[in-house]
């Protein structure tokens, strides 16, 4: 058997789960090909290939937005060289997991929505979720297709000090991300063909079909074929480029509200030829904002009636509104009790331990751990309104713990994990920095999950904020069986 190869001039941290290496600096089986490369070549290789990947980048086009100062600036998409390799053993379990997760979820939707006997039996309690901003009364006494309603799922993934990998968050009421892990693979096979020659790394790019054949599922007219459409709010979003690019690999029209009314409880689509109807909507608008006559009056993104035809199962909306009430971080700790509940089986993955403040014990162990422990808001998003306990200062520790005592509901805790690393090329040097995944998990008549999907890296030392929005970073991940 060939020795593993060592990398002596990459040091990662102390008590972290590096992606690459082990302990002793020694390659990780699975990414046999990309240490040997590393070796082989030196970082001088590593930033002629990057500049190679960031033109590539720009050609293309690929971009995100950052609100700053009230404008909309667009930014190339930051993608590192070295990708993160994960083996294709460890990955089987955990998208079995992910699988698991997303019906419990879409089951504890459906009831809640409906019969509530998870209330009833006393899983969660119901001031927890009848009470959030997420739960939309509107929307109770639907039953769409299959019963799902969060039919497109991004779940946050981290992994801990020994390498287990852990669900931080679910995000089920307008994921984003998948795009680009799209076009990091695309870039990265123009960047690095040698290496994807020399390795079985599982594929990405049937995405785009699957998600067409999910919410094909979903049309009340099966007997024809759908006329399918993706909704955004329009070019100023920050996840505008998404919208075009995932309707461009579908082969559906883009449009905005003012191109589709409602008549007759049926949603129709302007075009050049008159009136088309519509079957599916896959919306990039939040549930809020999709109609002013049941939602914010004063929206200006949505289509009035839109609510009324979904109610009477003329058009499939994706995901549903009201499918955020399960990504609420005060319910995701009752996760692992919704799967046993209405699965019978035992959670494939485990949840980040969370304090939930709304309770009075957990809660005083909070404020006096503030020092410890990460505090979310329950319902931000994108790494905003985040408290990191041990990097934080005295004034803005003081800071929340007013805001927990004035509205315990909105707030959960969890230890500060030492999320594991990977080998980021930074000023011309190879040094780790922390990551996280986000797969994509998709559930119409079946589920199936992403081979892999968007890993998000901290770019600055020591930072555990993996937000692009927040300064970090992105890397191509790699699914591989056996060594490189």
């Amino acid at each position: 058997m060939n020795e593993p190869i060592v990398l002596n001039a990459y040091r990662p941290y102390p008590g972290c789960y590096d992606e690459l290496v082990d302990d002793g600096c020694r390659a990780r089986s699975q990414a046999t090909a990309v240490a040997r490369f590393i070796a082989h070549n030196g970082a001088d290789e590593l930033v002629r290939r990057q500049a190679q990947l960031d033109s590539t980048i720009a050609a293309m086009g690929i971009s995100f937005t950052v609100y700053s100062d009230s404008q909309n600036i667009d930014r190339a998409w930051p993608l590192d060289v070295v990708p993160r390799v994960i083996s294709a053993t460890d990955w089987e379990k955990t998208s079995n997991g992910l699988k698991q997760r997303l019906q419990a979820l879409n089951m504890f939707i459906n009831d809640l929505y409906n019969d509530q006997k998870v209330i009833k039996d006393k899983i969660i309690p119901g001031e927890l979720v009848l009470k959030s901003k997420n739960f939309l009364a509107p929307c109770q006494g639907i039953k769409p297709a299959h019963g799902v309603w969060a039919h497109i799922c991004g779940t946050d993934l981290v992994r801990d000090e020994i390498g287990r990998f852990l669900v931080l968050e679910d995000n089920l009421r307008v994921p984003s991300g998948v795009s680009y892990m799209l076009e990091n693979r695309t870039v990265m096979k123009r960047v690095f063909p040698e290496l994807f020659a020399e390795s079985t790394i599982g594929p990405v790019d049937n995405y785009p079909s699957r998600l067409w054949e999910m919410l094909a599922s979903l049309s009340p007219r099966q007997d024809l074929t759908p006329v399918v459409v993706v909704l955004t709010p329009g070019i100023y979003n920050s996840a505008y480029f998404e919208h075009s690019f995932l309707a461009q690999q579908m082969g559906c029209q883009l449009v905005e509200n003012v191109d589709l009314y409602v008549d007759n409880d049926i949603v129709y689509m302007r075009t050049l030829q008159g009136p088309q109807r519509v079957d599916v909507i896959y919306r990039r608008v939040d549930d809020v904002f999709i109609d002013p006559e049941v939602f914010r009056k004063d929206s200006t993104l949505g289509i009035p009636g839109v609510i009324r035809a979904w109610r009477a199962g003329n058009v499939a909306i994706a995901n549903a509104p009201g499918s955020g009430v399960a990504d609420d971080k005060a319910v995701y700790a009752f996760v692992p009790d919704i799967i046993r509940y209405y699965l019978s089986e035992e959670p494939l993955i485990e949840n980040v331990p969370t304090y939930l403040c709304m309770d009075e014990k957990q809660r005083e162990y909070v404020l006096a751990n503030l020092d410890k422990l990460v505090v979310k808001p329950a319902n931000e998003s994108g790494g905003y309104g985040i408290l990191i306990g041990p990097r934080a200062n005295d004034e803005e520790r003081a800071q929340f713990a007013t805001a927990i005592r004035e509205n315990p509901r909105n707030f959960i805790a969890q230890p500060t994990l030492n999320l594991s690393t990977a080998p980021t090329l930074c000023d011309e040097i190879l040094e780790p920095r922390h990551l996280d995944l986000r797969p994509f998990i998709l559930q119409g008549e079946s589920v199936y999950c992403t081979t892999g999907g968007l890993s998000r890296v901290a770019l600055r030392r020591g930072s555990l904020v993996v937000n692009s929005s927040q300064g970090g970073g992105s890397k191509d991940t790699w699914i591989v069986a056996g060594e490189g």
